[in-house]
């Protein structure tokens, strides 16, 4: 059985990069690009992680986090802060400044779902997701090997 799953979902992300850099820019919002509103997203679910729980959250390689957080630091979006018990220990929190954006890339957030999910019922969501996130476990699976 010939499968389409792996093509249709890189097409996805690029298209679906796009769409939300348009939804961005449309909004107002040139503070930060999509990948680092990824990073400002888990931040603002869990206020303050390490850069290992960061990339893990967000899929997103070490060292690429690492630029994206320089820059993000040089912006007054995050700071980064040692743990006082381990100095190795690197925390990563919101700053004010990020924390005004949080109501706006919500909005974006449910445009995006909204245009993402168009025609489809409840019920395909809650199915659509949970595929998913079976595809994702078994990514990270294979990953980990």
């Amino acid at each position: 059985m010939k499968t389409y799953g792996g093509f249709l979902m890189s097409q996805i992300g690029r298209v679906n990069a796009r769409v939300w850099e348009r939804l961005l820019k449309t909004c107002g919002v040139d503070a930060f690009n999509g990948a680092q509103g990824r990073i400002l997203y888990v931040l603002w679910e869990h206020e303050k992680l390490t850069i290992t729980d960061i990339a893990r959250l967000t899929s997103m390689a070490n060292t690429t986090l690492t630029s994206m957080l320089d820059r993000m630091e040089a912006e007054g979006l995050v700071t980064r802060t040692h743990d006082k018990v381990n100095r190795r220990q690197i925390f990563v929190s919101v700053t004010q400044k990020a924390k005004g954006y949080q109501e706006k890339y919500e909005e974006i957030s449910n445009r995006m779902n909204a245009i993402f999910y168009q025609g489809f019922s409840e019920s395909e969501i809650v199915n659509f997701d949970n595929q998913l996130r079976r595809i994702l476990a078994n990514l990270a699976q294979a990953e980990s090997i």
